[in-house]
């Protein structure tokens, strides 16, 4: 594998996000990093070490021990779950709007009244 596919964008994930986007147990990402079916780096964020592995492997992993539907049904779920997340962030933004435009409309409607 080249050194390229460790530093581009989406080619490589943490070992819990692999976990969550594929469905495996870190305890088998574990197993493949100790059988060295997974390759891994060790990096750090904020000053906690984590493993960074390579999603085409990831991939591999899940290929073999779940097999292809199981994939795509993980991949299905990982993009509603997405999906959802962006919708509620909007409606949280949503609401956030209409509240400071109701507040505003107010502020205006007291200046007009001259209160």
């Amino acid at each position: 594998m080249s050194q390229a596919s460790w530093t581009k964008q989406g080619e490589t994930l943490s070992l819990k996000n692999a976990s969550k986007e594929f469905g495996l147990e870190e305890s088998e990402i574990k197993e493949a990093i100790n059988t060295e079916k997974l390759q891994y780096k060790v990096n750090y964020a904020h000053g906690n070490p984590y493993f960074k592995l390579l999603r085409k492997e990831v991939v591999a992993l899940v290929l073999e021990l779940r097999g292809e539907i199981f994939l795509e049904i993980q991949k299905i779920d990982f993009k509603i779950k997405t999906a959802t997340k962006g919708i509620n962030s909007f409606k949280r933004k949503l609401s956030s709007l209409e509240k400071e435009k109701a507040l505003l409309i107010q502020q205006k409607t007291s200046l007009l009244m001259g209160d």
